[in-house]
């Protein structure tokens, strides 16, 4: 029987409100005194009791609403952020398309940059020159790579962050929203290699708002909702769960408000 190449089970992660999130070691064990005593009134839990398995060349879709721990999620699985509940287990790394200029230092040059970056990924450097030309020529930035990326706009940035990225070899391939940047045409470069990397059989977990790129890339749709799994099957299966739980929200608001104004009334009609 084939392994997952990535499991969580009972994954489950706690965020303060009005806090930031810290990766330090004294914040790690500051919680975990925390979880001993019971969780503060104030905590909130944007994952909790999630399981799922992903298989080697699986292609997953996470679809929800804002703030209910798509990115979380893509954050636990490369590691950055540290689950205060069960775990998740990944087999291989990870080429994250997440923060495409994360790692860069605005005091380097363009090629400088390449260097570091590629190396903080776990390419060596004779990978790196190999791939160098690439990475240029996808980026577009042959005039600039010689210039401090402090003077680069956010569309050169992540330009040459999806250049390095994507020559990474690793097998898990994280996506979050990094196709809803830049112009037409980049767009369409960033979707011919997402594609070549799925053929080459990696495996993708993407998370986006777009139903069109969701269906394209995605054979299988994982539907979050208060932080939990609520339907792991087809894309399509996943995008009506979520279609269904829009609509009972918005049912809940509608009824919300019209009780309100009901409420209203008999004092309006006293004053």
């Amino acid at each position: 029987m084939e392994e997952p190449i990535i499991q969580a089970r009972n994954l489950g992660i706690r965020f303060a409100k009005g806090k930031q999130r810290k990766g330090r070691v004294k914040d790690l064990f500051v919680r975990r005194s925390a979880n001993k005593q019971g969780a503060a009134s104030d905590d909130f839990w944007p994952l909790r009791h999630v399981d799922f398995d992903i298989f080697p060349g699986d292609s997953v879709g996470v679809i929800g609403r804002n703030g209910t721990g798509k990115s979380t999620l893509l954050r636990l699985i490369t590691g950055v952020l540290i689950p205060d509940e069960g775990y998740v287990r990944r087999e291989g790394r990870v080429a994250p398309l997440i923060a495409l200029s994360a790692g860069f230092s605005g005091d380097l040059t363009g090629r400088e940059n390449v260097n570091l970056v590629g190396a903080l990924h776990g390419m060596t450097n004779k990978e790196i020159r190999s791939k160098f030309d690439e990475i240029v020529d996808f980026s577009e930035l042959e005039e600039f790579i010689d210039t401090p990326v402090k003077h680069y706009s956010s569309g050169m940035k992540v330009r040459l962050g999806f250049g390095v990225i994507t020559q990474l070899p690793h097998p898990i391939l994280l996506v979050d929203e990094a196709l809803a940047v830049g112009d037409k045409a980049f767009k369409k470069k960033c979707q011919g290699v997402i594609r070549r990397l799925l053929d080459e059989g990696r495996t993708l977990v993407f998370v986006s708002h777009s139903e069109g790129e969701l269906k394209k890339y995605c054979r299988r749709g994982l539907f979050l909702d208060a932080g939990r799994v609520v339907t792991d099957g087809t894309v399509q299966e996943a995008l009506d769960s979520y279609k269904e739980a829009e609509e009972a929200e918005a049912k809940r608001k509608a009824e919300k408000q019209k009780a309100k104004e009901a409420a209203k009334r008999p004092a309006e009609a006293v004053s």
